[in-house]
């Protein structure tokens, strides 16, 4: 799966189970999304959902699911007072590097932490 690149923003939760709804479990509910460029951060409440479309036209879709009992450690980094981004690291059983994620001033990294920490430290 390519690296995403680029600062997320956040997306509608409810558009994105709506636009992404054959991925999705019965039981299967969208917390918080973030996009980057063409690609999506979902986190539900079964798992991390990576949607990465790829190519010119962004017809070649990629979708890794994450079930939050494969994440064994997650970090956040905000920036200092004039550089409002902050950084997420996600560590996943398995994979050799960490899964690493800017977000802009838009995202709340507070409850993102809050949702990973929710489901993921069990």
């Amino acid at each position: 799966m390519g690296m995403f690149t680029g600062n997320a923003g956040r997306k509608d939760p409810a558009a994105i189970q709506q636009e992404y709804q054959q991925l999705f479990a019965q039981d299967e509910t969208v917390y918080a999304a973030y996009g980057v460029v063409r690609d999506v951060f979902i986190f539900t409440n079964m798992r991390l959902i990576l949607v990465d479309k790829q190519g010119l036209t962004g017809k070649k879709v990629s979708y890794e699911s994450i079930p939050y009992k494969s994440i064994e450690r997650f970090s956040v980094e905000t920036s200092g007072t004039f550089d409002l981004d902050a950084e997420l690291k996600i560590w996943v059983r398995g994979r050799a590097a960490a899964i690493d994620k800017e977000f802009d001033k838009s995202v709340n990294i507070y409850e993102l932490q809050a949702i990973l920490t929710a489901f993921a430290v069990r």
